[in-house]
């Protein structure tokens, strides 16, 4: 069986031969087929000058034969720089940079240790394999309550309790998010605490969990400069090693965390540490249990304290008596407390503390109004007061801050209890009143604003008011149209 070529029907017509039209092409397209032509080359040299053994010495290789197509490599400027100039250069740059700047090469990522002074560690076993040392040699500043807690690092799962933050598993015990076996043991971690005091002698602040008495020793028997210290689940006993600690100014105890942890701290603790270290500044206690005699052994050991934070605390009735041996405090905090004192006593022996010039309440229940005035009573000539998320502070509360003669600030934030006729009833009696605050109080309305009020808001150095949020909306869309009827804006089509 053959095959022809089928024949042109009309032999007569001439059939021109079909030619490919040919397109220039553009500058982008040859520049990138003679780039890629360029890298075939380029492979194909490099293949042929590892295949074939090394020249001599005494037969070098030419310039053309090392002639690639390839732009030559940048030179490093910053090679010129000797290291302490290259660190005032980059230590002029904003923190943000300094992970990033310390990925540019090996040098830099040894300049950048430098840099750093303040660290939290994830990781245990970074600090006792002596990596930490290695990598960062100028630690001022270390917290290592993560690394202490075994948690699965993979969980998308993240608690966080105050100052506390852990990845946890789906799995939740009775127990708490935490459990016993969770946190190392205390002899791991004087351990480590040994090893930090021997590498970073100039340590200025650390924050540590679970540690006992002998891992606060070696830190305080190495870390003379040391200033701060913030102990989570730590016990009364373990105290006694930050008692070498001369130089300490703040201190934050955090004994027990519901759903976390739960440690001890009394007045035996309390007394310790306030003979131990006499040069204390700032103190809070989170969670700490207490009474009368701690926080008079505080004030009268601690002579130099000014800020005082109670947080969650435990303490048995009558504590607020004791605020009046501490001579030269000025500012009192209370956070998340559920009752201010169950059982203040009889006004004549609580006394006053008139060094206090601040009372701040965050997040506290304000309905006992015998421990409500009882803290009035000791602050009584407080000039700034701050209410922010407190609950139960209604009108009948707040009349007995008029106590306090001498407030020139008062600031009241989410307290949805107080209207506008308790505000007036209290802050027209204080004469020297400077400074008003009002915000997201949803009670305290604008129409009830009396003209002694308003009198009152005209002489006032600072005036904040935005008591609710609809009245915030209103003042911010005046004179839009916006928040009209509806008609105005969406008027039906007309055929």
């Amino acid at each position: 069986m053959s095959y022809s070529p089928e024949k042109n029907s009309n032999p007569n017509q001439f059939q021109k031969p079909e030619r490919s039209r040919s397109r220039q092409l553009s500058l982008p397209e040859s520049f990138f087929r003679e780039e890629a032509l360029k890298h075939v080359i380029f492979k194909m040299q490099l293949q042929s000058l590892s295949s074939t053994t090394s020249p001599s010495p005494s037969s070098p290789l030419s310039e053309s034969d090392l002639s690639f197509p390839i732009d030559p490599p940048l030179h490093d400027s910053t090679s010129l720089l000797s290291d302490e100039l290259l660190l005032i250069v980059l230590s002029k740059l904003p923190l943000a940079q300094y992970v990033h700047n310390s990925l540019v090469c090996k040098r830099w990522l040894y300049l950048h240790g430098r840099l750093v002074q303040s660290l939290k560690i994830l990781d245990w076993g970074f600090l006792d394999s002596g990596r930490v040392v290695d990598r960062f040699l100028n630690l001022t500043d270390v917290d290592l309550v993560r690394a202490c807690i075994r948690s699965p690092r993979n969980s998308g799962i993240l608690v966080t309790r105050k100052t506390l933050t852990v990845h946890i598993d789906s799995l939740f015990t009775p127990n708490g998010f935490i459990e016993e076996g969770d946190v190392l043991r205390p002899s791991v971690i004087d351990q480590g605490l040994k090893l930090l005091g021997e590498w970073y002698p100039n340590l200025r602040r650390l924050v540590a969990i679970g540690a006992s008495e002998n891992g606060l020793q070696s830190i305080a028997e190495d870390c003379q400069t040391l200033q701060e210290l913030e102990l989570h689940c730590c016990g009364d006993m373990a105290l006694k090693g930050i008692s070498g600690c001369r130089n300490l100014q703040i201190v934050k105890l955090i004994g027990c965390v519901d759903g976390f942890y739960s440690s001890v701290i009394s007045d035996i603790g309390l007394t310790i540490l306030a003979q131990g270290c006499t040069r204390l500044v700032k103190l809070e206690l989170s969670g700490c249990e207490g009474s009368y005699d701690g926080i008079k052994a505080i004030g009268q050991c601690c002579q130099m304290l000014e800020e005082l934070t109670l947080c969650d605390h435990r303490m048995d009735g009558g504590w607020l008596a004791a605020l009046s041996y501490c001579g030269n405090l000025k500012t009192l905090r209370l956070r998340s407390c559920k009752i201010i004192d169950s059982s203040p006593g009889p006004d004549e022996h609580l006394g006053s503390c008139p060094t206090i010039e601040e009372l701040h309440l965050q997040q506290c229940l304000l309905r006992d109004k015998h421990g409500v005035k009882a803290l009035f009573l000791v602050c009584e000539a407080v000039r700034d007061v701050v209410f922010q998320d407190c609950w139960g502070l209604a009108d009948d509360v707040f009349s007995i801050a008029a106590i306090c003669r001498r407030v020139k600030l008062i600031s009241f934030e989410g307290c949805s209890l107080l209207t506008t006729g308790g505000l007036e009833s209290v802050v027209l009696s204080w004469k020297e009143l400077q400074r008003l605050r009002v915000v997201s109080c949803n009670n305290v309305k604008d129409s009830e604003v009396t003209p002694a009020l308003a009198s009152l808001f005209s002489i006032l150095k600072e005036l904040k008011w935005r008591p609710d949020s609809k009245s915030l909306l209103i003042s911010s869309l005046a004179g839009t149209g916006v928040g009209r009827k509806g008609g105005r804006f969406f008027k039906r089509l007309k055929p």
